[in-house]
């Protein structure tokens, strides 16, 4: 990946995640945050994980980030376009499962 194809994924990434760090971190430590997304064989969920992963990125400096966290970054940004594509509950929306998992994957939806 060349630096202008890693400014992309850069600017991507922070347009998509819209928490800050210690947002993320609060909210992954919620009941909300723990009963939703895939879970591999009854532990902890795909998304959850992703927050985790999130909040270590948002936290290393851009000189120290690797292939692989920005492979990470990729998948976020899809991940939250794809769900914000998808559109929240009519009713509710503060509530639902669907904000949830995207606040797992650093992306308060009704966050402005």
């Amino acid at each position: 990946m060349d630096d202008g194809e890693k400014k992309q994924v850069r600017d991507d990434f922070a347009e998509a995640v819209n928490m800050p760090p210690a947002a993320i971190e609060k909210f992954l430590d919620t009941e909300e945050s723990k009963l939703v997304g895939q879970k591999k064989g009854g532990g902890e969920s795909v998304g959850h994980a992703s927050g985790r992963r999130i909040v270590e990125i948002k936290r290393t400096k851009q000189a120290d980030l690797t292939d692989d966290d920005y492979a990470h970054m990729k998948k976020v940004v899809s991940y939250v376009r794809r769900h914000l594509a998808q559109g929240g509950p009519k009713d509710d929306a503060e509530h639902s499962d669907w904000r949830y998992s995207l606040m797992n994957w650093g992306h308060d939806p009704l966050k402005d």
